[in-house]
């Protein structure tokens, strides 16, 4: 269907719901430039998370050998139906990609994850899909320009997010994108992000869980230096968490936000070795 977003969703008689933060895009040019950043080829499996009205799955099927194209708004399960009912390698899921059991609907195949998500909740799929028992092997995705900026950021303007993206990934942007190539416009830029997962993570830590659970700790209280806020994490004694920064190189009196991920490694090794309930 070569039909605008708007056209096809008023033939089916849906209108965007402000409450899932719906912007569907519809610019050929950006839907090729989504597709190409992916490096999708013939033999890929692809991931979709928010098919909306199926404008960048047909893109990913034009590329890829299946396509699992998950939406959460179910008035879109007609038309997605019939716009891709003589394409046999679309599947359609209508689920909350935030509840849905990613193992049991990929298995243990590679794929990669391409997604035109509401930025509200961009993060919390990111996440989702990088803590998975298989994590893909790269991710694509449609979010506000500010917070990829914070994603691929240095330290001195990191957060736990990007710290953690940065554990399993290499993030860049890939593009800045106009508010005109989305129907209805949002009211700010917004980025094409490709994260680049890593086969083992860039630094040693004594586990993952050691790893996050510090990470964690020193995010837990964003505007305080990181002693309080390590403290207040880990449920121990400023000047126990101010010893751990020290003998880790780190000054109790720095904020969470400035330290690096080799940093945050060194840190989680002396909080292990100190804390074996960790």
């Amino acid at each position: 269907m070569s039909a605008s977003p708007r056209a096809l969703l008023d033939s089916y008689g849906i209108q965007p719901k402000k409450s899932l933060g719906q912007h569907f895009m519809h610019d050929p040019n950006t839907l090729d430039k989504i597709v190409r950043a992916a490096s999708v080829k013939p033999g890929d499996i692809v991931a979709e998370v928010g098919a909306g009205a199926g404008a960048l799955t047909e893109s990913l099927a034009r590329a890829a050998a299946q396509v699992f194209a998950i939406e959460i708004d179910e008035r879109m399960q007609p038309l997605l139906e019939v716009r891709f009912d003589d394409w046999n390698h679309v599947y359609l899921v209508f689920a909350d990609i935030l509840k849905i059991d990613i193992g049991a609907l990929l298995g243990d195949q590679e794929y990669l994850v391409v997604a035109n998500v509401p930025y509200y909740i961009s993060s919390a799929i990111i996440w989702r899909f990088l803590e998975a028992r298989r994590p893909p092997r790269r991710m694509v995705m449609t979010m506000q320009y500010e917070v990829a900026e914070r994603i691929i950021g240095k330290a001195g303007s990191m957060n736990l997010l990007s710290i953690a993206v940065q554990y399993y990934g290499s993030p860049r942007i890939v593009s800045r994108l106009s508010p005109a190539v989305f129907w209805p416009r949002p009211n700010i830029d917004s980025a094409i992000v490709r994260i680049e997962t890593h086969v083992a993570p860039p630094v040693v830590t004594p586990s993952k869980s050691a790893f996050f659970r510090v990470l964690k700790a020193g995010f837990r209280l964003k505007r305080k230096q990181l002693r309080n806020s390590l403290a207040s994490g880990l449920g121990i004694q400023s000047r126990e968490a101010a010893e751990l920064l020290k003998a880790s190189e780190v000054d109790p009196r720095r904020r969470a936000e400035t330290l690096t991920l080799d940093e945050w490694a060194r840190l989680s090794w002396t909080a292990a070795e100190a804390l074996p309930a960790l």
